[in-house]
């Protein structure tokens, strides 16, 4: 065998390139190919999908809780609805029959009543004891909650964490177990039957719960944050008020609609620590039922309107009290 026959041509392991030919496009080509495969993978995400019935079944499922959740609210709002329209009835028409004669007799509604309201001074000024006393109760309570918050949560100083676990246990302290031994010393320092000492008894027991609120809410601000202010040449004082309350602006605002509310329709410690000459308007409406009994002319549209100030507070920071409440059930 010589060397020429055992040497093999490399040409011939060489691919042939088959020119084009003259015959019609195969039906399998790119184009049907690429299709049959999109109908397949649709054909299989449409089998793995939710079907016509789960769709179904999930739309009516969401339309009969938004139907529960309307009819929810109309029955939680009904009562003040009813408080509403019997405060535009005469004592006449009430005694007639109950507040739902306006739905077909819309004609006897009358504002008679808060001209009445208007002219007795002791609902009006007690309006005024309350503002006077929920006012000052809750800026006091946000503003040395926020101190204090800040306080437990980034300054070190000794006895921090008892001093706040003592903090968190005057939480369970009920209100009734300070009433005598708070009216003693409010007798002895003059600070009984005054506006002054109903504020303070508000902002005593409002702050346990604003310190342990806020120095949740501020603990949770990243640390490289304030390290940065710090850097900058910032103080606690101005990091206070550039860093930490813009950040914790939410949660304080959802703090004041809390208290504004509790003390706003507190009745025991105003009928306690009050002065009896201006009542805040929970002892006043109170005081009008014991006394005159049949003046629901002047009970409707005072009870109304003590309902309708925290309504009105509240819808007016919702957006603060929602991104509050959310805020702290992220973190």
């Amino acid at each position: 065998m010589s060397g020429t026959d055992a040497t093999p041509d490399p040409r011939a392991a060489e691919p042939t390139y088959a020119g084009p030919t003259q015959a019609g496009p195969s039906p399998a080509g790119p184009a049907h190919a690429g299709s049959s495969s999109a109908g397949s993978s649709s054909a299989v995400l449409a089998g793995t999908g939710p079907s016509y019935a789960a769709r179904a079944s999930a739309r009516l499922a969401g339309g009969a809780l938004r139907v529960f959740l309307v009819v929810a609210a109309l029955f939680w709002l009904l009562p003040t609805l009813g408080l509403l329209l019997s405060s535009f009835l005469s004592p006449t028409d009430l005694n007639d029959g109950g507040w739902w004669q306006v739905l077909t007799a819309p004609s006897r509604l009358t504002a008679d009543n808060y001209e009445r309201l208007l002219a007795n001074d002791t609902i009006t000024g007690s309006l005024l004891s309350t503002f006077a006393i929920a006012v000052p109760a809750t800026l006091l309570v946000v503003t040395l909650g926020a101190f204090a918050g800040y306080a437990f949560a980034w300054l070190e100083f000794p006895g921090r964490d008892w001093l706040f676990l003592v903090v968190v246990g005057l939480l369970v302290v009920p209100v009734q177990v300070a009433l005598i031994p708070v009216s003693e010393l409010f007798g002895s320092i003059g600070l009984f039957e005054t506006t002054a000492g109903v504020v303070l008894f508000h902002t005593a027991f409002g702050l346990p719960f604003a310190v342990f609120l806020l120095r949740n809410f501020f603990a949770e601000i990243p640390r490289e944050l304030l390290e940065a202010a710090r850097l900058d040449g910032a103080g606690e004082l101005r990091l206070f008020a550039r860093v930490v309350l813009p950040l914790g602006g939410p949660a304080i605002a959802s703090l004041g609609i809390f208290q504004f509310l509790w003390v706003w329709n507190d009745m025991l410690v105003a009928l306690v620590f009050a002065d009896s000459a201006h009542p805040p308007v929970t002892v006043a409406l109170q005081q009008q039922v014991r006394q005159f009994g049949n003046n629901i002319d002047v009970l409707a549209p005072g009870a109304f309107l003590s309902m309708a100030v925290p309504l009105v507070v509240f819808f007016a920071f919702q957006r603060q009290f929602v991104s509050g409440v959310m805020a702290g059930a992220i973190k």
